[in-house]
């Protein structure tokens, strides 16, 4: 090979070497580097709107669904009431508490469920519900004479809210009601012995006692009749709607109940038997009615239940 040939091959393949060292690109340019790309941050997603079609009530002849009757009539609501008992009733408001739904229900103090959730009444500014009431003992005529022992421990029974809610609470927890007023009994036994007269001796005399399925009235009809019983007393107890219960004392065909809710709940009934029966005692202060919804419910008033209704 020639001296020229030789000297242009080599110039060829340095040139080659060159060229794979810079990579086969500008060295004096430094490669791209693909710019992040912006993410979008998830925005929070709303919650569905809530709303209210529906006052979940008791049994029909309690007296607060007559009152809630009225109270959707006085103040025009768009909502309907839901005839339930007072066990589904506790039962709706568990479920949706538990939910956090919104829920209207009927509502009355005294009740385990103030003690179980944390809940408020809605104001009531027509005064549909009425204001305080208290829970009394009504006799039939004739009680008095007949068992006078039996009248005094009624003229002497009253307790406080927190003696009625541990009763109402044990009942809660445990449905064995007569069990649990004798329990009660034996941790009270300071505060019961206030109520029993000299000379309550039963000697297998028989008292019937009425009571609506309420739990302020097993709490406290369970503790009377557990109280007569240990004095000797034969006792019955019959659960009856509060018509029958007033009805059935009025004519003699019971001897008393300790759940008469005045002036309001059980006013309509007072008007009617009161000639016919005796109103002993008042045995609770300070009882409520109205419409009762959980505290996380953005509203406070009867008034403002048709801005959120369905």
């Amino acid at each position: 090979m020639s001296k020229n040939k030789l000297m242009i091959v080599t110039l060829i393949l340095l040139t080659a070497f060159a060229l794979v060292l810079s990579g086969c690109g500008p060295a004096d340019e430094p490669a791209e580097v693909e710019e992040p790309v912006d993410v979008e941050e998830p925005t929070d997603v709303e919650e569905p709107e809530k709303s209210i079609s529906m006052i979940t009530g008791i049994d029909p002849g309690a007296g607060i669904m007559a009152a809630t009757e009225e109270a959707i009539e006085v103040y025009g609501l768009n909502v309907g009431l839901l005839e339930a008992s007072d066990a589904a009733m506790t039962a709706e408001l568990d479920a949706a508490i538990a939910n956090e739904e919104w829920i209207i229900v009927t509502g009355w103090s005294p009740h385990w469920k103030f003690a179980a959730w944390d809940l408020k009444y809605l104001e009531d500014p027509e005064e549909v519900f009425g204001g305080e009431e208290y829970i009394a003992n009504v006799a039939r005529q004739g009680l008095e004479e007949d068992h006078p022992a039996v009248f005094e421990l009624l003229q002497n029974f009253s307790w406080t809210d927190d003696e009625i809610g541990a009763v109402m609470d044990m009942n809660a927890q445990d449905d064995n009601f007569e069990a649990n007023a004798d329990a009660w009994i034996g941790e009270n036994r300071d505060v019961v012995d206030e109520w029993i007269p000299e000379g309550l001796e039963g000697n297998g005399e028989e008292i019937e006692i009425l009571l609506v399925n309420w739990d302020c009235a097993l709490a406290s009809t369970n503790v009377m009749a557990a109280i007569l019983r240990e004095a000797g007393y034969d006792v019955s107890m019959t659960p009856v709607d509060a018509g029958v219960m007033w009805s059935s004392i009025a004519e003699g065909d019971a001897d008393f109940m300790t759940t008469a809710w005045l002036p309001g709940t059980h006013g309509a009934y007072m008007e009617e038997f009161g000639d016919d029966v005796v109103e002993v005692s008042t045995n609770y202060e300070g009882a409520r009615i109205g419409l009762v919804v959980p505290s996380y419910v953005p509203f406070n008033s009867i008034t403002e239940i048709n801005d959120y209704a369905d």
